[in-house]
């Protein structure tokens, strides 16, 4: 190697790998230039980790739809354009830590990322999972900080997903040769009949020797790092070895597992005495947490009868009806001349896995007869049916 090229592993070797130092470097770098009051992160992030060929790409869309989110993934790989960055990922090693953190947390911070974001390839070492913890730290500071003022709304505890997908070298080695082939051979007809556009095509898919050091990487470095993530956030690993269809709906058992992971903790700690239906709703799953929570921080004394009255006064009536999977609840409740108080409710057993319609009811009541005039004074009484359907118990009556 001439001293004009330094081998790429030397820079690997003399970077810092003290994640307090890097992460405050970082850290401070943001609130220089955008002061605290404008670190807006995403609500929402889904860490997507994986094997080379593991289908991390293939199944975003998918990790999207079933999230609610209409952000396009951030791609670590992608994100770092730098010839040496480049220089690094084409014999198959890794970027820098502290260039990997400091472009990733940047990139949090735009806009489109205020929901929610997937972060593919994020975090790939032990380094960069402890600046997660940092930085999942600094926001519930913020959210702190901010909690009483009118910047709150921008200011939203982290929920941090973990989808890890796995598959063994033999395979992933396979399918990174059969993905270099495949875009190999679409830009070849891109380039002679000069209709479509040419794909990127990374180096290590055209080499089996550059695709299994890429493997083994993962396996020395990253595999450690998102074992260690366990430690913190609850997940499982999942299988991508099968067919598209049995690896999405591996997918969704996951998603499936962390979901009542995604509030608050003291909004869940209210509502977790509620049991949860078999069924987890994840249709508008997003704008549902953004309610619960917003119960819990504005209106939490409130919010705490509501959960009191539907265990203390519903659930009973409902596990009655375990069999049918449909309860029909009546009240006169006055908490329920509250209109947020419906709003909850409903929101209070979406979240439990319930479905849940309330109709109200008035009827006049006679209270006083005029002998004289034959007047009669009534007076309202209201009257809140809800009717509440869930997935009824497998087992029938002999």
């Amino acid at each position: 190697m001439s001293a004009n090229k330094p081998d790429p592993q030397d820079f690997r070797d003399l970077e810092i790998k003290d994640a307090k130092l890097i992460f405050s470097s970082v850290w401070e770098g943001l609130v220089d230039e955008f002061g605290r009051e404008n670190l807006w992160f995403p609500k929402e992030l889904i860490l997507l980790g994986g094997a080379p060929g593991a289908g991390k790409g293939t199944h975003t869309r998918f990790i999207l739809k079933a999230r609610g989110l209409t952000c396009p993934p951030i791609v670590v790989s992608d994100l770092l354009t730098s010839p040496e960055a480049q220089r690094l990922k084409d014999q198959g090693y890794m970027v820098g830590d502290k260039v990997v953190v400091g472009i990733m947390l940047r990139k949090l911070l735009e806009p489109q990322f205020r929901d929610g974001a997937i972060l593919d390839g994020f975090p790939r070492t032990s380094v960069q999972v402890e600046c997660l913890k940092l930085l999942v730290n600094e926001i519930n500071q913020l959210h702190n900080e901010f909690a009483h003022t009118p910047l709150a709304k921008n200011f939203r505890r982290p929920i941090v997903h973990a989808m890890v997908l796995f598959i063994p070298e033999k395979t992933s080695i396979e399918r990174q040769l059969k993905r270099g082939a495949e875009i190999a051979d679409h830009n070849k007809r891109v380039a002679e009949t000069g209709v479509g556009r040419e794909l990127e095509l990374r180096v290590t898919d055209l080499d089996e020797d550059a695709a299994r050091r890429r493997y083994m990487v993962f396996k020395e470095k990253t595999w450690d790092a998102l074992k260690s993530l366990k430690e913190i956030y609850h997940y499982h690993f999942v299988n991508a070895e099968g067919p598209i269809e049995e690896v999405e709906q591996n997918i969704l058992d996951e998603l499936k597992y962390q979901s009542s992971l995604e509030l608050e903790p003291a909004t869940y700690d209210t509502v977790r005495r509620i049991p949860l239906a078999e069924d987890i709703i994840l249709h508008a799953r997003q704008e549902l947490v953004k309610r619960l929570d917003q119960y819990q921080r504005e209106h939490t004394e409130l919010f705490r009868r509501v959960v009191d009255l539907i265990e203390r006064k519903f659930m009973t009536i409902i596990q009655r009806h375990a069999l049918s999977g449909r309860a029909q609840l009546n009240t006169e409740d006055e908490l329920f001349g509250n209109s947020l108080v419906l709003s909850m409710v409903l929101d209070v057993f979406s979240e439990r896995g319930f479905h849940a319609v309330i109709d109200k009811t008035i009827s006049e009541i006679p209270e006083r007869f005029d002998l004289q005039t034959g007047q009669i004074e009534c007076r309202q009484k209201a009257v809140y049916r809800i009717q509440v359907n869930f997935r009824g118990s497998d087992i029938r009556r002999g």
